[in-house]
C-alpha cells in the first residue's frame, strides 16, 4: 500500500477541531458504572456475571424484546447478539444487523397494509 498513515491535525490549522469534552460524572469506585447504561461499561458488568440459559442477565431486557418481536413475526428469526450489542434478523433476504430497538421494531413490517 502506498497510503500514508494519517497524522492528527495541529492546532495551528485552521480545520482543527478540539474534541468535546465528556460530561461531567462522579469517581468511579471500580472499573466500571455500576448502573449506566454505557455500552462499555454494560460489557464488562456482564462479563462478570454467569450464563443463565445461554445469556447473561445484564442483557435480559434486550433479549425479551427480541423474542417478543419474534412472536409477532413468525417468518423471521430475531435475537440479540451480546458481543455485538445489537440485534439480528434472519430472514429468507439474508442476515441483517440492526442497531436498536425503535429500527427493529419497523423492520419486520416497513410499510404496513392498509385496510
Amino acid at each position: 500500500m502506498t497510503h500514508p498513515i494519517p497524522v492528527p491535525r495541529p492546532s495551528s490549522d485552521p480545520l482543527y477541531r478540539p474534541l468535546p469534552p465528556l460530561p461531567r460524572r462522579g469517581p468511579l469506585v471500580g472499573p466500571f458504572c455500576p448502573s449506566c447504561e454505557h455500552p462499555s461499561c454494560r460489557r464488562r458488568r456482564a462479563a462478570r456475571l454467569p450464563r443463565l440459559g445461554g445469556h447473561r442477565f445484564e442483557f435480559a431486557r434486550e433479549h425479551t424484546r427480541a423474542a417478543a418481536i419474534q412472536r409477532h413475526n413468525p417468518h423471521l428469526l430475531i435475537w440479540f447478539g451480546e458481543s455485538t450489542l445489537s440485534y439480528w434478523v434472519a430472514s429468507p433476504a439474508g442476515l441483517t444487523e440492526v442497531p436498536d430497538i425503535g429500527t427493529l421494531a419497523r423492520f419486520p413490517d416497513p410499510a404496513p397494509a392498509l385496510a
